[in-house]
């Protein structure tokens, strides 16, 4: 049974309730459509949580195997209550506020940025008709999701503001530069999905890989330079590395998290880690069939649409996580022109490679 399914049943249950109590029909589905968003909002945010301390327990795992070390082996078995631990040590420590800092922009700029993180989540096809946000996810999806990316910047250049640091300052201007050059790239990979599937929603591009695996976007031949552009942009764009220029600690401290503690730093951790699995999930729905199964619509082993998504975002997870433990840090210079000289250039390439596919009637 899919989550669409489930979620029309306990609406059905509830407008009848409502109607029940004497509350006209209109007003009831109003409300439940309301209940819906918060609902919805509160498991996304709830995702985003569990997300964070899997995926901290589990990147250290996996940097202690490549770099020949044990990882977490203290707090519980093999070490799986580490990130718990972690999470109570932040809570725990105290908050402290610069003496000549904005206090009310060094406040903002967390919340601004795990907000921003969260708000991305409502367009993700979960399941068939599993979408939080619907209707807008119907009209405008992969704008709404590109609109609220874009938006990351504005609590890292908040927060690094507030500090009145210059290091954080300096981290913030980096990372306001190294989104928006490459917003750019990942923006022409997007419109290569969206000319491919003729829909701005993210479940259309779902609904437009339906098959077994080999009608998934990643095994059109004209789509493998979108896959790699936007795979490479998505890393960027959560100042991952070799991307992590805004936080480098070599010439940052700690860049434009430096004069957070506590919650405060908790919020940008966690905020990192959802936008982690924001980016596994929209590569997932974009060139790995979403929720669709690699064994044919319908799927012959019955499983929710949710775990086939869950699945393929780990994987893109494990693989930007071996990256990082594998990769150096890149100079600014190399960073920039990576975006400018050689991804916009590519960009361009791809879609007019869309552009002839879809001319040729190849698509």
């Amino acid at each position: 049974m899919s989550i669409h399914t489930i979620g029309v049943i306990i609406k059905d249950w509830l407008i009848g309730l409502l109607a029940g109590w004497g509350v006209p029909v209109e007003l009831s589905r109003l409300l439940i459509e309301v209940l819906t968003w918060a609902v919805g909002a509160a498991l996304c945010i709830i995702a985003i949580m569990l997300a964070a301390l899997v995926f901290i327990y589990l990147e250290r795992k996996v940097s202690g195997y490549i770099q020949s070390r044990l990882g977490p082996t203290r707090c519980g078995p093999v070490g799986i209550l580490q990130s718990f631990v972690d999470v109570i040590k932040l809570l725990l420590k105290e908050d402290i506020v610069p003496a000549e800092a904005d206090r009310v922009l060094h406040t903002i700029g967390p919340i601004l940025f795990l907000a921003v993180s969260a708000l991305a989540y409502v367009v993700v096809p979960w399941d068939e008709g599993g979408t939080v946000a619907g209707k807008v996810d119907a009209g405008v999806g992969v704008l709404f999701m590109a609109a609220v990316g874009s938006m990351g910047l504005i609590g890292i250049v908040v927060g690094g503001w507030g500090s009145n640091n210059k290091w954080s300052l300096l981290g913030a201007i980096r990372g306001a530069a190294q989104m928006v050059s490459y917003e750019i790239p990942m923006l022409l990979a997007l419109m290569c999905v969206v000319l491919q599937a003729e829909t701005l929603s993210l479940a259309g591009i779902v609904e437009d890989q339906k098959g077994s695996i080999i009608a998934w976007n990643f095994l059109r031949p004209w789509m493998w330079l979108p896959v790699v552009l936007f795979l490479i942009s998505g890393v960027a764009e959560i100042n991952r590395t070799p991307f992590d220029i805004p936080e480098a600690e070599s010439e940052l401290v700690s860049g434009f998290h430096t004069e957070y503690t506590g919650m405060k730093f908790a919020l940008f951790f966690l905020a990192e880690y959802g936008n982690l699995l924001l980016v596994a999930l929209i590569f997932s729905v974009l060139f790995l069939g979403g929720w669709l199964s690699p064994f044919g619509y319908p799927d012959p082993l019955r499983l929710p649409g949710i775990i086939w998504l869950l699945a393929k975002s780990l994987l893109i997870v494990l693989i930007v996580m071996w990256v990082r433990w594998t990769l150096p840090r890149l100079r600014v210079d190399q960073l920039m022109g990576l975006a400018w000289k050689l991804m916009i250039p590519a960009g361009f390439v791809a879609l007019g490679v869309m552009c002839a596919v879809i001319m040729l009637g190849w698509a």
